[in-house]
């Protein structure tokens, strides 16, 4: 196990979270996420009465088509498992997401469309993770396409990464192997 050795404790709350990236044959990318929540404790539900252990609280699935720019073509989400029976009906909302770019102010862009009482919560923090999920699903085929425009034009750019956490801070030993003309160029200016 990676972390210290724990306190005593108990389970209480279990949340999974699976997430997949996938090739369409149409050229598009499919970002699929499932979320389930269980609780290791019966209890009263407001609403559905008693709820034994292990009865799923939360269970959603949310599906974003991208393209390669990023942007998404749609989205479809759908909740088979939630606490109040009114929850289900903010997955169409999540339509709203077309045309959504993945990239710098997305959470924002999120909020707008499908923040507060027009959203779900546990769909909303989804996205970000998915967001994740697609920059590493289309990395190979954004990576051949910065490749062959470098080729083409001779222009290298950097790349946006950079900067965005300590493994890509710009003078990492990291950046200085995968990038070695970012340290060249600097050692110039």
């Amino acid at each position: 196990m990676p972390l210290s050795a724990p306190a005593d404790r108990e389970p209480m709350h279990r949340r999974q979270i699976d997430m997949h990236g996938y090739r369409r044959a149409d050229g598009l990318f499919d970002i699929e996420g499932h979320l389930l929540d269980t609780k290791s404790y019966g209890f009263e539900n407001e609403e559905k009465g008693w709820l034994e252990p292990g009865t799923p609280l939360h269970g959603m699935w949310l599906r974003l088509t991208i393209d390669e720019d990023l942007v998404i073509r749609h989205c479809e989400a759908a909740s088979d498992h939630t606490p109040y029976a009114i929850c289900p009906q903010a997955a169409p909302n999540f339509a709203r997401l077309a045309g959504v770019k993945i990239g710098p102010g997305f959470n924002r862009a999120v909020n707008e469309r499908v923040g507060g009482v027009v959203g779900c919560t546990h769909l909303r923090e989804m996205l970000a993770q998915m967001a994740t999920v697609a920059y590493q699903t289309l990395y190979p085929v954004r990576r051949a396409k910065e490749l062959a425009r470098e080729k083409t034009t001779g222009i290298r750019e950097k790349p946006r990464i950079i900067g965005t956490c300590l493994a890509y801070e710009p003078s990492s030993p990291v950046v200085k192997m995968r990038w070695p003309w970012l340290a060249q160029d600097a050692a110039a200016d």
